[in-house]
């Protein structure tokens, strides 16, 4: 009945409306950038690309340029580029063998197929530098909060305190006293706080507490029992360090993406969580309401996450066919035509599956909330 009554509402569908168009805006920024990798290694390594489309099937608006014609296809979910001879079926003319996919050396067919994802890494880290280089909001220092009968409490600290240092190391946001306190080990640490205008030496004894993550292993941590007052600064870096923290963050998120995926695979993060394009455009238009630099970073995140899933060994996506490469390569030889049409038929199937299952979870998600 709920379902029946969410597929009845207009609102939703008028959202959900609003929320498909940056969606596309925003795939289609990644799909491209995606695509140019392929494209601009391909160049470089001497093939000939005959086609370049943003979206796939029915071609609606084409240019031919040089070799290349470039496409803007009706389905918006994705893109290609198609090079001379990437078909193994395809007869090549021996003048353009050449220029074609099928002769090239192996690190040269691994080196265009990784260039795909590579791009997708490389826009993340310059969108977080971005972020970085405009300002992040972060949180003071300045204690809103103390817990009854906690470390802090027994230590003396007071709401209203600023913590100025810990052991002597600077303390400027509220982030780096969590970090600091980590690395205590349990051991009693000296605090200086300013309260009224005066620096007041405190000392403390963080208590061990364990909690789960959310990928519900268990870790200790170590806590004195504050909490923060809700004051934030603008944080800006130059373009340097910027780009310093832009590639420690795309590199987070990529391992991030990794362990999400291994832990799904054990249980331990439900399949629930699973979404699709439908998931994706409600992101996309709740960072929009937020502000620009907002939609910035969710695109940095997405461009990650895509980057990793199109680098899995998985036949038909980039990392399958570096897979195959990396074989053929070991091997000395090509593998059977057969073989790598059955690999994949069977990563389509999959990858089908699996659309089809963040499709649906989309769907529930729409017409239930």
């Amino acid at each position: 009945m709920e379902i029946l009554q969410g597929l009845m509402d207009p609102g939703k569908w008028v959202v959900f409306g609003k929320s498909a168009a940056l969606f596309i805006v925003v795939l289609g920024a990644l799909v491209f950038f995606h695509e140019l990798g392929h494209f601009l290694v391909a160049r470089a390594c001497g093939v000939t690309v005959v086609t370049f489309s943003l979206g796939f099937g029915p071609k609606m608006l084409t240019r031919q340029r040089g070799d290349t014609q470039y496409c803007l296809s009706l389905i918006p979910l994705g893109g290609y580029v198609r090079m001379l001879g990437d078909d193994p079926s395809e007869v090549v003319a021996p003048e353009a063998r050449e220029r074609a996919f099928s002769t090239q050396a192996t690190h040269k067919k691994c080196a265009i197929v990784v260039a795909g994802p590579g791009f997708n890494f490389i826009l993340a880290l310059v969108l977080f530098a971005t972020v970085y280089m405009f300002g992040v909001p972060v949180l003071t220092p300045h204690i809103g909060e103390v817990m009854k009968d906690s470390a802090a409490e027994a230590g003396g600290i007071k709401a209203g305190d600023t913590i100025l240092s810990i052991e002597g190391a600077p303390i400027t946001e509220w982030e780096q006293l969590a970090d600091t306190l980590q690395k205590t080990g349990g051991k009693e640490v000296a605090f200086l706080v300013e309260r009224d205008g005066a620096q007041i030496p405190l000392h403390l004894t963080p208590v061990r507490q364990e909690t789960t993550d959310l990928f519900g292993d268990t870790q200790t941590l170590w806590r004195i029992g504050v909490q923060p007052k809700g004051t934030q600064i603008t944080r800006r870096y130059n373009p340097i360090m910027a780009l310093w923290m832009g590639a420690q963050k795309t590199w987070e998120m990529s391992v991030l993406n990794v362990v999400s995926i291994f832990k799904m695979i054990q249980g331990k993060i439900s399949s629930d969580n699973i979404g699709g394009p439908i998931l994706i455009a409600q992101m996309a238009s709740q960072q929009a309401a937020q502000g620009l630099l907002n939609v910035i970073l969710f695109t940095a995140v997405i461009s990650v996450s895509l980057g990793v899933m199109n680098l899995f060994p998985v036949p038909i996506l980039d990392g399958g066919h570096l897979f195959f490469f990396l074989i053929e390569g070991a091997l000395g030889r090509p593998l059977k035509l057969k073989t790598k049409e059955m690999a994949s038929q069977a990563g389509l199937a999959l990858l089908l599956l699996l659309m089809g299952f963040a499709l649906y979870n989309d769907i529930m998600r729409l017409l239930t909330k």
